[in-house]
């Protein structure tokens, strides 16, 4: 079995598992005199499988690239179909251990190198440090990508939290979103530059996330404050980014005990969107010897 990393403070417990991906195993807030988990549970036999953690790296990219043909200045690549749906998905970080780098009673930074692994599914060489710290009553998540190659290339990074419906017995979880649009989506992907917010996925008004369908990028931020999450009677989460994450991904199952909601930087097939003239995909170029970095924390406020 994986090794859980853990860190805690009065507010917060969370585990992480390096080897499976620098994935997060669970997130856990003190309401009252108890340890209630906010973000979905790993169960043991899931802890060597990132896509079912509490929440798994996205980088170089974040969700989908179409068919997995990275089109960029010209050229295409070929990158590993890796999901059932015919596109590389989700970047290539979870799919491989990550070393622990440094690492204290609040917070943990882990390390994944592209150049220490063959069949890495993306063409360039870079280093990924992701850094999860505990700040009072703020969990903050730190993305890093650094260019190892020689030639500058293009990227984009996230992180993929799975929250639950309830905490601590409450009702079901209420969500506001702070974006003003989303992208029209076939299979999950935009042809097209960001408009209104679809009925289905518009919480711009806070109300219960319900069980319709939702699996929509969202743009078009209003501030710091991306999202909040209230469960009544038990906690509120508020989650803050960067402005360099400038979009954010929700995806709500029907009949699930769990959502997610993802804090990232580019657009769904962003790449193809830039290959295809629209501004605004949230990729940023990287020189060689650069490092990008942007955070985002989610703070908890007990009810009771």
């Amino acid at each position: 079995m994986p090794e859980i990393i853990t860190i805690e403070n009065p507010h917060w417990r969370v585990g992480l598992v390096p080897a499976t991906g620098g994935s997060v195993a669970f997130g856990q807030v003190r309401i009252g005199d108890d340890w209630e988990d906010v973000l979905r549970p790993t169960s043991a036999a899931d802890l060597d499988v990132a896509t079912e953690t509490a929440s798994y790296p996205l980088v170089p990219w974040s969700n989908r690239i179409r068919e997995g043909r990275l089109a960029w200045d010209g050229s295409a690549y070929a990158l590993r179909v890796n999901w059932p749906d015919g596109t590389a998905i989700h970047g290539t970080g979870w799919e491989y251990p990550w070393a622990v780098v440094e690492s204290g009673p609040e917070h943990v930074v882990l390390e994944f190198d592209s150049r220490d692994f063959f069949g890495v599914n993306w063409p360039w060489s870079f280093i990924a440090r992701f850094t999860y710290a505990l700040e009072d009553d703020r969990f903050v998540w730190t993305y890093a990508i650094e260019n190892v190659d020689e030639e500058a290339f293009p990227a984009g990074f996230g992180h993929h939290p799975y929250f639950l419906r309830s905490v601590a017995g409450s009702p079901e979880g209420e969500l506001e979103v702070n974006c003003t649009q989303a992208y029209a989506l076939e299979n999950q992907m935009p042809t097209e530059g960001a408009g209104p917010i679809p009925e289905h996925a518009d919480f711009s008004v806070r109300k219960p996330i319900g069980q319709t369908f939702v699996d929509d990028c969202f743009a078009g931020r209003t501030g710091e404050v991306l999202a909040t999450v209230d469960y009544p009677g038990a906690v509120s989460l508020t989650i803050t980014a960067d402005a360099l994450l400038e979009h954010a991904v929700l995806y709500i199952p029907p009949g699930k005990d769990f959502f997610a909601f993802e804090p990232v930087s580019n657009a769904n097939d962003a790449f193809t969107l830039k290959a295809n003239g629209v501004e605004g995909t949230g990729l940023f170029v990287i020189e060689p010897g650069q490092t990008v970095s942007a955070s985002f924390a989610i703070a908890a406020a007990p009810q009771r």
